[in-house]
């Protein structure tokens, strides 16, 4: 369509058009569709706009110019897209770890629910958020190789696990404690061995507010018996 008007508009302006183009394939979020409308942008600018017409050759510095920004231009709003998507889906995800706390911390507070359906809760919570295989509540508190501290941080055989780098480890559960006031309540034994998942910081100091809601839970029901059960949940 713009070939129509080639001789009333200049390169510059139908350039810009292009970039219009380019913009709408980049916010589809896919990045082959925004390097593609890029490319396809240059190409067909070479073919219908610069001299010589219909054919793939460009003389003028200037067009050529234009048709390279085209393409880098289209590769850095393509970038730029998908940051701002992946910006997007981090802050969404954030925010449902946050309202699982806030809903179990409400449960717990208001005494809504049983210790044996929160500790069934929480464990899918955990599940979910660290998307791992399976999780167990374990009133115990026998030795395990892998541990999860207050503080997030996963140790091996008592040494810190660079899990951003390695993922949890695949060969042994790993124990979050359940704790309240200083006091062990129990454990979560999470289990993660179809899959090497990379949870980050924030994930595994959430997944230990969990962990500590169900401490919280147990420490106001002493009187009522301690949960003498593990549950098992995929």
């Amino acid at each position: 369509m713009l070939s129509l008007f080639r001789d009333s508009i200049a390169n510059t302006s139908a350039a810009l058009g292009l970039v219009l183009l380019i913009v709408a394939g980049a916010s589809t979020g896919i990045r082959w569709a925004g390097l593609l409308a890029a490319l396809s942008s240059a190409v067909w600018f070479d073919f219908f706009l610069t001299q010589p017409y219909n054919w793939f050759a460009i003389t003028q510095p200037a067009d050529v110019e234009t048709a390279v920004l085209l393409v880098l231009v289209g590769a850095a709003v393509t970038e730029i897209a998908l940051w701002g998507r992946r910006q997007q889906a981090h802050a969404s995800r954030e925010q449902g770890y946050l309202d699982g706390v806030l809903r179990t911390a409400q449960a717990v507070g208001a005494g809504q629910s049983s210790i044996d359906s929160l500790i069934e809760n929480v464990s899918e919570q955990l599940t979910e958020l660290l998307r791992i295989d399976r999780c167990r509540f374990d009133p115990g508190n026998g030795p395990v190789l892998a541990t999860i501290d207050n503080d997030g941080v996963v140790s091996y055989n008592g040494h810190p696990t660079d899990v951003g780098r390695v993922g949890l480890p695949v060969d042994t559960e790993i124990a979050l404690v359940v704790q309240s006031l200083g006091t062990v309540r129990g454990r979560f034994l999470l289990t993660s061995v179809t899959s090497v998942v990379r949870p980050s910081r924030e994930q595994l100091r959430i997944a230990v507010v969990l962990a500590n809601q169900v401490g919280a839970a147990l420490a106001t029901s002493m009187g009522e018996g301690h949960p003498g059960r593990s549950g098992s949940l995929s």
